[in-house]
Formats: C-alpha cells, sequence, structure tokens
C-alpha cells in the first residue's frame, strides 16, 4: 500500500549555516554558528532613513482609525522623527536624559521613540498597566526612580494623569500626550520646526531600558544598546536568504523586548510594512486580531502559544478567514512559552485545505539580556518544541544542572552590557568563561538528521515532590494541554512536595463551548461531562508517562479565565505559572485535601 505524501511546505527562504558542536569534558555539550554576518545599520533609527532614500512611498507602519488605518510613509517618518527629535532634546531628552513612554502600541509611540534615540537619549517603554487605576503604585515608583525620565509620553492620558502626578518624583517632569487631549504638551506642538540635525549616538549608546524583574525579583532595567539591538537583528537576518520586505500584523507589546526588536526592529531593517494590532490572546480580545487578519494577509506571523491556540479555532471554524491568513503566508513563528503540538498540527491542517501546503514553523530562544535571540529555526519545520541552534556569531554551552538537567549559558556580541539599578550599573552575571546563564533548562535531540536544541523548562519553575522526584513544570504544561487537545487554555502546575502532581485546568472556552453547549465558564467548568473527558484524557497521558514527574495525579477545572490586569497573563500572552499559584490556595488546598471534593479530578488509582 503505497503512503499518501505530505502535502509541500512552503520554505521561507533560509541560508546555510555553519557549527561546532561537541561534548564538554565534565558534561554537557558546546554550541557555536560560525556563520559570518554583517549589520549594515548602526543605530536603531538608522534603518529609516535608509528605506526613506530608497522607497519613500513605501509604508511603514499602520494602525486601526475607524474603519480603515491611519498609515505613515518611510519618507514621513523620518521627517516626523527629525521634528520630534529637536521638540524632545528642547524638553533637555537627551544622552543620560531618557524618554519614558506609558503607552499602547501606536505610530505615535514609535516614533517618540526613534525620535528619543536619535536625539541620543534611551527609550524605557512601560506597559500602560503601571499607571492604570487600581495600579500597584510602587511599581511606577520603582521605575521612576531607576529610569530617571527627562520627559514622559502618556498614551492615555486621561487614565494614567492621576497615577503620575502622584509620584513626586514625576510630579516636575514634561509630560507629552497625542495631539488634541486636554493635558500635557500636545504631539502637534512637540515638534521643532527647523528639525534635528546632530551626530547620531554611537552603537554602544544606551537605545532602550527594558524593565524586569530579574531572577532576584529586584526591579532592573536592562541597557540595550544600539549595537546590541542592530546585531541581533543582523544575525536573525543572517539565517534566512528571502530579502523581500515583509507584511506583519501584531500585537506584541513593545515593553518587551520581543515586540520591539524581533517585531517592530525587524521589520524596520528589512523595509517592510507592520500593522499594529490591538488585540490580545484572550477569549475576549482576539476579535480585534481577526479583523485586522480578514483585510491584511501577512507574509510572516507570529503569536504566543494562547495565541495560536485561539487561531487554530478560528480558522477551523471560518474557511475564508483560512483563506486570507495562510495566502502568502510564508512562516509562522511562536515564543514567550513552549507550543502544544496538537495546536500547530490543527493549524498546518487548515493550512493544506486553504492552500494545499503546509506552512514552516519556527521559534527563537533568548531573554531581554540576549538581544533577545540567542538560537532559532533555520530550516523548514513542522515540530512544535524545537529551539533550533544559535544564531551566527553566537555560543551556546549546556552544562549540567538540578537533577538530570543541562542549563543554557550563551556568549555572544547582542548581550546586554548589564542592568541600571538604584545603585548605578551592574554588569551582567557570567561564569568563568565569560557565557551568560539564563536559568532556563535544554537538551539535545535529532531532527530529520540534524542535531537540534529542546527547550527543557524553566528550571526556577521545577520542584520537587515529597519522593524527591523532580518535576519539569514546562515540560508537564506542554504535556498536559496538548492531551487536553483544546479542552484546555492552559494548565497550572502544582505539587511541591505532595505525593503527586496537580493540575490547575483553565478551560479552552471554544472548543468546551462546541462540544459541551455555548454556556459560561463556571457551568462548564461543573458540567460531569466536561470532567469526564478531561479525565480520560489525561488517563491517557499518564499511560504514556515515564515516571511520576511526568505523570498527573489530581486536576481541579477552574471556573474562570486567567485574570490578566491581575498579571496572571503577563504581556506576551504566557501564563505567569507562580502568580497563578499564588493567587489561588484555596484551589490548590482542594486538589491535594487529604479528601478531596467530588470536584477534583482523581488520576490517581482513586474513584472521582
Amino acid at each position: 500500500m503505497t503512503a499518501t505524501p505530505e502535502p509541500p511546505l512552503r520554505d521561507p527562504g533560509f541560508a546555510p549555516q555553519s557549527y561546532e558542536i561537541t561534548e564538554l569534558a565534565g558534561g554537557g555539550w558546546s554550541l557555536s554558528n560560525t556563520t559570518a554576518f554583517v549589520s549594515p545599520f548602526q543605530t536603531t533609527f538608522a534603518p529609516i532613513l535608509h528605506w526613506a532614500a530608497v522607497a519613500p512611498g513605501r509604508v511603514w507602519m499602520a494602525e486601526r482609525h475607524g474603519q480603515g488605518w491611519r498609515s505613515v510613509t518611510y519618507a514621513e517618518a523620518a521627517a516626523r522623527i527629525a521634528e520630534l527629535a529637536a521638540g524632545l532634546a528642547g524638553l533637555g531628552v537627551g544622552p543620560g536624559r531618557p524618554l519614558m513612554i506609558l503607552a499602547r502600541n501606536s505610530v505615535d509611540a514609535a516614533l517618540l521613540s526613534y525620535a528619543a534615540q536619535m536625539a541620543g537619549a534611551a527609550v524605557a517603554t512601560l506597559s500602560p498597566q503601571y499607571a492604570q487605576p487600581g495600579a500597584n503604585p510602587a511599581r511606577l515608583a520603582n521605575a521612576a526612580t531607576l529610569v530617571r525620565p527627562a520627559a514622559i509620553y502618556l498614551g492615555e492620558p486621561e487614565r494614567s494623569w492621576p497615577q503620575v502626578a502622584a509620584h513626586t518624583s514625576l510630579r516636575d517632569v514634561p509630560v507629552i500626550t497625542p495631539a488634541g487631549t486636554q493635558r500635557g504638551l500636545g504631539l502637534d506642538r512637540l515638534a521643532g520646526a527647523a528639525g534635528f540635525d546632530a551626530p547620531p549616538p554611537p552603537p554602544d549608546a544606551p537605545a532602550f531600558l527594558m524593565m524586569t524583574s530579574g531572577s532576584t525579583g529586584e526591579p532592573k532595567a536592562v541597557i540595550c544598546t544600539h549595537a546590541s539591538i542592530c546585531t541581533n537583528v543582523a544575525q536573525v537576518l543572517a539565517c534566512f536568504a528571502d530579502g523581500a520586505p515583509p507584511v506583519v500584523v501584531n500585537s506584541a507589546p513593545w515593553s518587551h523586548l520581543l515586540g520591539v526588536a524581533s517585531v517592530r526592529q525587524m521589520v524596520l531593517h528589512r523595509g517592510g510594512t507592520l500593522y499594529i494590532d490591538a488585540g490580545q490572546p484572550t477569549a475576549d480580545g482576539f476579535e480585534e486580531t481577526l479583523r485586522n487578519l480578514r483585510e491584511v494577509s501577512p507574509t510572516y506571523h507570529h503569536f504566543v502559544p494562547a495565541g495560536w491556540a485561539l487561531m487554530a479555532d478560528a480558522v477551523e471554524r471560518e474557511p475564508a478567514l483560512a483563506a486570507s491568513f495562510f495566502a502568502r503566508l510564508s512562516a509562522m513563528q511562536y515564543g514567550g512559552a513552549n507550543l502544544p503540538q496538537s495546536v500547530i498540527d490543527r493549524i498546518q491542517a487548515a493550512a493544506i485545505r486553504a492552500t494545499g501546503q503546509r506552512v514552516t514553523l519556527f521559534t527563537s530562544f533568548g531573554c531581554t539580556e540576549t538581544g533577545p535571540v540567542v538560537s532559532n529555526i533555520q530550516w523548514p519545520n513542522t515540530r512544535a518544541g524545537l529551539i533550533g541552534l544559535p544564531v551566527p556569531g553566537t555560543a551556546i554551552r549546556m552544562v549540567p544542572a538540578a537533577g538530570d538537567k543541562l542549563e543554557v549559558r550563551v556568549l555572544g556580541p547582542q548581550l546586554s552590557p548589564g542592568y541600571l539599578t538604584a545603585a548605578g550599573l551592574s554588569p551582567l552575571p557570567r561564569d568563568e568563561a565569560g557565557f551568560y546563564p539564563l536559568g532556563d533548562a535544554g537538551r539535545l535531540t535529532e531532527d530529520g538528521g540534524r542535531t537540534v536544541m529542546v527547550f527543557d523548562g524553566r528550571l526556577v519553575e521545577n520542584f520537587k515532590l515529597a519522593s524527591g522526584t523532580f518535576v519539569s513544570a514546562g515540560t508537564l504544561r506542554v504535556a498536559a494541554v496538548s492531551a487536553l487537545g483544546g479542552l484546555a487554555a492552559d494548565v497550572v502546575v502544582c505539587g511541591e512536595g505532595e505525593d503527586g502532581v496537580g493540575l490547575l485546568i483553565f478551560l479552552g472556552a471554544s472548543r468546551c463551548r462546541a462540544d459541551f453547549g455555548d454556556r459560561p465558564l463556571s457551568d462548564l467548568a461543573a458540567d460531569p461531562a466536561v470532567r469526564g473527558a478531561v479525565q480520560a484524557r489525561l488517563r491517557a497521558m499518564n499511560a504514556d508517562a515515564l515516571g511520576a514527574s511526568g505523570r498527573v495525579a489530581r486536576a481541579l477545572i477552574l471556573p474562570d479565565a486567567p485574570d490578566a490586569d491581575a498579571g496572571e497573563v503577563a504581556e506576551k500572552g504566557y501564563l505567569n505559572q507562580a502568580l497563578c499559584r499564588a493567587r489561588r490556595p484555596g484551589e490548590i488546598a482542594r486538589l491535594f485535601a487529604a479528601t478531596p471534593d467530588a470536584a477534583v479530578i482523581r488520576l490517581d488509582g482513586a474513584a472521582t
């Protein structure tokens, strides 16, 4: 019997790479990419000036404006940035005098960001949640102490003004607001009439101050220089042979380096067009994303795993959307957390129905301190979970850590020089060989005849059962979500010091309502049929697991969705496991009670 051939796989055009992979004497592995690469731009704003000369009428960025789009060409952007740079310089923004931005992604926020950098200043883009009503005032106070801005841009002044004005250190700082608002200095009055004419900042000057808590929980600002950003973009682009300008629809927040560098700056370096998506990868916020994708067919698309799960539902139920989405899509990317293979299999099935072809899937790996990309997929691929091999000019060490884990450490020109803390500059921590430890685990596997890295969880997320068995929470989370096949939007892995692993389950609204009726989540969570389906799938997963660390003993379906306002869902769309556990002690107590209540699903041999 002849096997049915797989549909063809779209290849976005990968460039040949050269690697060295060797075993370390003390255990673990060394991996490096020796491929040559060139960084054509030395500052973050230089590509705008380049494309303004080469393709002045091409649209650089667009955002929703009523039923249509407000767009800005490269020539318009270059002229406006020079004007804004002069205006910012007049407010004192410049070297050592940062601009703080409290705004959602917008054309104006992007123009101001590059204008400040043209004036020699670093930019600290904070999530608008820092200054929303009810926000923890300590977050904004800590950020203000670290950044000490010369000026602040408020994208939503009516909501954030009271919180900003409440901080003594910010009361005398000039506030810039969108044109036409009643507070602050409107953008229409900021631009300098003569434009800006001054030497560009040196490549090693700070371009961004990215707020992070780091591994200690202490507020820090990661220093990202013009060189580290431009170098990392060049490293990633050296993995591809296709230089065509991309068309991208994206919602990744610019308060995270992924959104700034891996999306916005990547599109900019290639002279592409970025459509700002105001949607969110949540049940309530995803309709705006779908609205945009019905109008714009992207050539490349990035989602966090939660977004791809929602997209799988959407392209399955809406063939016209699938046809538009896959029409010219050359590659799909995910980041922020691991992606269950079951989700991407559903996406590929929809792509085949719409176009007769599969679409290459890739991801990248790294963190704010690493540019952010240290490795990525550099070949046609449809397998989730792989984090690829180092990008050009990057070396990775995988060294023994707790249990049987290997910690990933990295060395390359994209590394940050360190942190801006309240005490001053704190250099990036490095080991004896100069490598930066990420706190993530990895392992090597074979895929299509090549050696490749696989993400093996966050070392800080791992825990021990009462038996002393290590549990890799990240690995188990992906396995459980995949096994549940759409019934779960995500799960929280619990069990520190317990006899077995427990799960708190957030239901997948679309799939559950399709299978069990269009009802509130609370009703679905209490439905014995839903609990039975969840139990059956987790039992099947347990049957294939090797050892207690891969098996689930108990599970509890939660009656609601994660609370994004409380931080349970990070801005990038992934679930904050630690915070979910901290906010739900009652549910965890029910999960591991000696005599659990009837809602707890038993998978440890006892009846439900």
